[in-house]
C-alpha cells in the first residue's frame, strides 16, 4: 500500500514540475512561403498570456524577436500542449522558437507597438528550440521583381540573395531554351546608412541580403519571355515569364494603386496589413487572364511595405508580391514611410510639421537599393524619385512629393520639361502620380500645407500641358473628382486634369471624410460637388487605354468586383460609370475594361451603351470565375484613425 502512494505521489510530482517541450516540423525549409508546424507539450497551468517567439537569426536577444503568437491560437493550448502552423519567409538566416510566461502583472505600457498594444515580456522563459533552417538559404534567389528601363527592348530583373557573387539572368522565348544571358551584379547596405532608431539599431535590423539586378536586353516587341535568375554554383530560381514592351501598340494595361504594405503570419512590432492579401489575390487574377500577348504595369504609388524601421517587414513584402512582380513591372514612387524623418534635407518652414518620423529611420535607403526605376534621378543619395516612360497610348510621369517640388527646384524642371516632351499623337493620355494627394476631402490636415504648394507650383504645369489623370495616395480611400484644376471643375479633362485618390489598397487606418457644411453629423454623403465618387472600401484600380479612351475602374477587394468606373476620351470629354446616389453601379462586374478593350479593340468610337452591353454580357458569364470561397462579399469595416 506504501507503494502504491509513494507510486502516485511521484507520478503526482512528475506531472506538476513536467518541462515543456518544443519541436518542429519540417526540420528544412525550400523556400518563402513554405509553413512549418511548431509544437510543445508540458507547459503547466496555461495562461492566454503565454506566448511563442520567433526568433531570426536563433541567437537573438529574447525582446528581438522577429514576430510572436500567443499559445491560445491554438485550439487545445489549454491542455498545456498544442501546435502553431505557419509559413516563413526566407531571411538568410535560421530560425528558432521560444516559449515565455507571460503575466498580467508585468505587461509594460511604455513598451507597445505601433498601435500601442503592450508588447509580450521576456522575463520567463520556458522553452526554446533547436534551429531550423532553409535549405540554400544564402543562395538561392529570391524576392523576383521586373521594372522598365529607358529602352524599349528591355526589361530589368532584380531579387536578393545571401552573397554578393556574381549571378545571370538567362532568357528566351522557349521555356526549354534559354540562350541569352545577362550579367547581375549585387549591392548591399549596411546598418550604419540608416539614419535613426529602429531602422539602426538591432531591435529593427536585420541583414538585407544582396538586391542583384540585370537588364535583359534585345527584346522582340510583344512577345511572352521566360526567365530565370541564379547560377550554376549558387542555384537558380524557378522559371517566370513576361511579355516585352511594344513600342508600336496602342494598348496599355495597368493595375494602380498606394499604400498597401503586406500581410504577417505573426504579430510584430507594427500592424501587418491583411488586406494586401486580398489587392494582391485579385490583381494576380486579372494578370492571369491576360493571356500570352499583353503586356500590363504595376504601379505602386508610395507607402509600399511599411516597414518603418524593421528590415524584415521588407523581405515578406518582397516575398508576398513575387508572384504578380515576377509576371509584370513593378513600379513605384516614394512616400513618407519610405523616406520621412526630421533631419531630411529639404523640409521647408511651412512644412514643419509635415515631414515627421514615419520612415522609422530608413530615410530612403532601402528603398533606394531594392528598387531601379527608369531615369536614374536622385537627391540626396535616395533615387527613383521622379522618372517617366511611355506605355502604348499613354505617358506615365511619377513625381516624388517627399522632396523638393517648387517652382525652381530639380524635380520641377524635370516635371515642366517632361511635360512639355510629350508626343501627343503617339501618347494622347498623360498619367502623373505621386503619394500626397493634390486634391482630397478627407479631413487629414496636417498635409494642407502640402496641397497649397502643389496647386501653386505643379497644377500650373498639369493645366498649361494638359495633363490627362492624376493620381494619388496617402488618404487610405478611393475617391475621384471631376476634371478640376484651382479647386473648381472643369467640364473637360483638357486643362482640367481628373484626379482620383488611390490609397485603399491594404493600410487599414483611414481619416475621416469632410462632412458636408449643413449635416457635420453624416460625413460621407453626399459629398462636395467636385468628388464624384467616394470609397471606403479596400482595392485597386485598372487602367485600360488605347488612343481614342482610357478608362479607370475601382475594383473593391470584398469581391473582386468593378465600384466605380470613370472613362475619358481623347476628345475631350469625361464619362462617369457611376449611376446611382451612393456611386456604385451594380451592372458592372469585375472584368470589364479587360473584355471590352479585348474584344472590341479597334471600334472605340462606339457608343458608351454598347460598350455598357459588352460589359454587362461578359459579367454574367464571368463574374463566378474570380470569386473565392473566403470572401463573403461585404463591406470590410476599417479603422477610423488620423493616421497615414
Amino acid at each position: 500500500m506504501i507503494a502504491v502512494y509513494s507510486s502516485f505521489f511521484f507520478l503526482l510530482i512528475s506531472s506538476v514540475h513536467s518541462t515543456p517541450t518544443i519541436s518542429f516540423s519540417p526540420q528544412t525549409l525550400n523556400r518563402s512561403g513554405d509553413p512549418v508546424t511548431i509544437q510543445w507539450t508540458g507547459v503547466e497551468s496555461p495562461s492566454d498570456l503565454d506566448w511563442l517567439g520567433i526568433y531570426s537569426p536563433p541567437e537573438s536577444p529574447h525582446d528581438h524577436f522577429i514576430g510572436y503568437k500567443f499559445l491560445s491560437d491554438s485550439p487545445d493550448w489549454k491542455s498545456g500542449s498544442g501546435s502553431i502552423s505557419l509559413p516563413l519567409t526566407n531571411l538568410r538566416s535560421d530560425y528558432s522558437f521560444r516559449i515565455f510566461r507571460w503575466t498580467q502583472s508585468e505587461i509594460n505600457p511604455k513598451r507597445n507597438d505601433h498601435d500601442h498594444n503592450p508588447l509580450p515580456g521576456t522575463r520567463h522563459l520556458l522553452t526554446e528550440s533547436k534551429r531550423l533552417n532553409f535549405r540554400l538559404s544564402a543562395n538561392r534567389p529570391e524576392q523576383i521583381h521586373l521594372s522598365y528601363t529607358d529602352t524599349v527592348n528591355e526589361m530589368r530583373v532584380m531579387f536578393v540573395t545571401g552573397d554578393g557573387v556574381e549571378r545571370i539572368a538567362r532568357y528566351g522565348e522557349v521555356k526549354e531554351r534559354l540562350n541569352n544571358t545577362a550579367t547581375a551584379r549585387g549591392v548591399s547596405y549596411e546598418r550604419e546608412r540608416m539614419c535613426h532608431a529602429p531602422a539602426n539599431t538591432t531591435i529593427g535590423w536585420r541583414d538585407p541580403g544582396w538586391t542583384f539586378e540585370a537588364v535583359m536586353k534585345s527584346l522582340k516587341p510583344g512577345v511572352k519571355y521566360y526567365y530565370q535568375v541564379g547560377s550554376e554554383s549558387k542555384g537558380w530560381s524557378e522559371i517566370h515569364s513576361f511579355v516585352s514592351r511594344n513600342d508600336d501598340s496602342d494598348q496599355t494595361l495597368a493595375f494602380m494603386f498606394g499604400d498597401m504594405g503586406c500581410a504577417t503570419p505573426y504579430r510584430t512590432f507594427i500592424r501587418g496589413e491583411e488586406e494586401s492579401l486580398s489587392t494582391v489575390k485579385w490583381i494576380l487574377r486579372d494578370i492571369k487572364s491576360l493571356g500570352n500577348d499583353k503586356a500590363a504595369i504595376v504601379s505602386h504609388i508610395g507607402d509600399i511595405s511599411y516597414a518603418k524601421g524593421y528590415s524584415w517587414i521588407w523581405d515578406e513584402f518582397f516575398a508576398q508580391i513575387e508572384p504578380i512582380a515576377s509576371k509584370v513591372p513593378y513600379h513605384v514612387c516614394i512616400g513618407n514611410h519610405e523616406y520621412d524623418w526630421p533631419m531630411q534635407p529639404w523640409k521647408p518652414d511651412w512644412a514643419a510639421y509635415v515631414y515627421g518620423k514615419d520612415s522609422g529611420g530608413e530615410c530612403g535607403v532601402p528603398y533606394s537599393v531594392k528598387f531601379n526605376m527608369p531615369g536614374n534621378s536622385s537627391e540626396a543619395k535616395v533615387r527613383n524619385l521622379y522618372y517617366s516612360y511611355d506605355m502604348g497610348s499613354v505617358h506615365f510621369v511619377y513625381i516624388s512629393t517627399e522632396t523638393d517640388f517648387l517652382k525652381g527646384g530639380k524635380q520641377y524642371r524635370f516635371v515642366k520639361s517632361d511635360l512639355e516632351s510629350v508626343n501627343r499623337s503617339k501618347t494622347p493620355f498623360v498619367v502623373v502620380q505621386g503619394h500626397r494627394p493634390m486634391y482630397t476631402t478627407s479631413t487629414k490636415g496636417s498635409d494642407i500645407a502640402v496641397r497649397v504648394k502643389m496647386i501653386e507650383h505643379l497644377e500650373p504645369l498639369f493645366v498649361e500641358n494638359n495633363v490627362t489623370v492624376a493620381l494619388w495616395g496617402h488618404v487610405h480611400r478611393y475617391e475621384r473628382f471631376c476634371p478640376i484644376s484651382n479647386n473648381t471643375c472643369g467640364e473637360r479633362w483638357h486643362g482640367s486634369p481628373v484626379h482620383l485618390v488611390i490609397g485603399m489598397a491594404g493600410k487599414e487606418t483611414q481619416p475621416i471624410w469632410e462632412p458636408r457644411p449643413n449635416h457635420p453629423d453624416v460625413p460621407i454623403f453626399p459629398q462636395p460637388a467636385r468628388s464624384m465618387y467616394r470609397g471606403g472600401e479596400f482595392g485597386y484600380t485598372r487602367l485600360v487605354a488605347d488612343k481614342e479612351r482610357l478608362t479607370i475602374s475601382y475594383v473593391g477587394n470584398h469581391d473582386g468586383e468593378v465600384h466605380d468606373v470613370v472613362e475619358i476620351l481623347a476628345s475631350g470629354e469625361v464619362i462617369s460609370g457611376s449611376s446611382d446616389d451612393d456611386g456604385k453601379d451594380s451592372s458592372l462586374g469585375s472584368k470589364s475594361e479587360f473584355e471590352v478593350l479585348w474584344y472590341i479593340e479597334g471600334a472605340s468610337v462606339m457608343v458608351l451603351g454598347v460598350v455598357l452591353g459588352y460589359l454587362i454580357g461578359f459579367f454574367s458569364r464571368r463574374k463566378r470565375e474570380g470569386a473565392d470561397s473566403s470572401n463573403t462579399g461585404r463591406w470590410i469595416q476599417v479603422k477610423n484613425e488620423e493616421e497615414t
